[in-house]
């Protein structure tokens, strides 16, 4: 059986695309590397949009990239039930682009901060974190200095009520409403999350170890069994 394909997008500014791409192939698929002009999606069965400050973050973290070419692609493919995961940057853009509701803006206390963070996994009801046991506490790094999710009260009743935050942050680093540290739409095909699990997928780079690693083995468990 072939490996699962996973695409990992690149704009101008992204930083952590080949760390993701190095985690996709050390749990078992296929790295597809996906870059922002393009117009297709070279028929990935998933889709990984990670950090960095594309367009050095002008206007708005990941709001110019928004409108990138391949965007559009994203955007229909999420619409039907195609899996989506961004981290950081990559949860900005998915914000920018209404695949997510709610913003990330500025931390509270205005401090770039970078540091392993201690997080609670609040749902398991999305194709990238199936494996992973409603309310284990799991270890990610995080570095931001536009990490604080807000969003309209009636938004985050709606994403409390509706099992929709999938991760929150022990011991708030940067003043998310609620703890919040990672969200998904409703459909649940779609996830964006602050902390970098692509970074904690080996013992060899010390810090926190393997506790990103089930993001990873979570989408391509599910897309074999699909």
């Amino acid at each position: 059986m072939s490996a699962a394909r996973v695409g990992v997008v690149t704009f101008p500014g992204t930083l952590d695309d080949q760390d993701a791409a190095r985690a996709v192939r050390h749990a078992g698929g296929e790295a597809v590397p996906l870059w922002h002009a393009d117009t297709d999606l070279k028929g990935v069965d998933a889709l990984f949009l990670p950090g960095g400050f594309s367009y050095g973050d002008y206007l708005r973290c990941g709001a110019i990239s928004r409108f990138a070419p391949l965007m559009g692609e994203v955007v229909r493919a999420a619409g039907a039930g195609l899996p989506v995961l961004g981290t950081c940057n990559g949860f900005q853009i998915l914000c920018e682009a209404h695949l997510l509701p709610g913003a990330l803006v500025r931390n509270g206390g205005l401090h770039y901060v970078c540091r392993d963070q201690r997080l609670r996994i609040e749902s398991t009801d999305t194709p990238w974190t199936s494996g992973y046991t409603a309310g284990q506490e799991v270890v990610i790094p995080i570095k931001h200095g536009e990490g604080r999710y807000v969003a309209a009260p009636d938004t985050i009743d709606a994403l409390e009520a509706g099992g929709q935050v999938v991760v929150r942050y022990l011991g708030n680093p940067n003043g998310s409403l609620n703890d919040i540290a990672g969200i998904r739409n409703e459909a649940g095909n779609v996830v964006g999350l602050m902390p970098h699990p692509e970074h904690a997928v080996e013992d060899l780079t010390g810090g926190p170890g393997t506790d990103g690693l089930g993001f990873f083995t979570s989408i391509l468990k599910k897309l074999v069994n699909a």
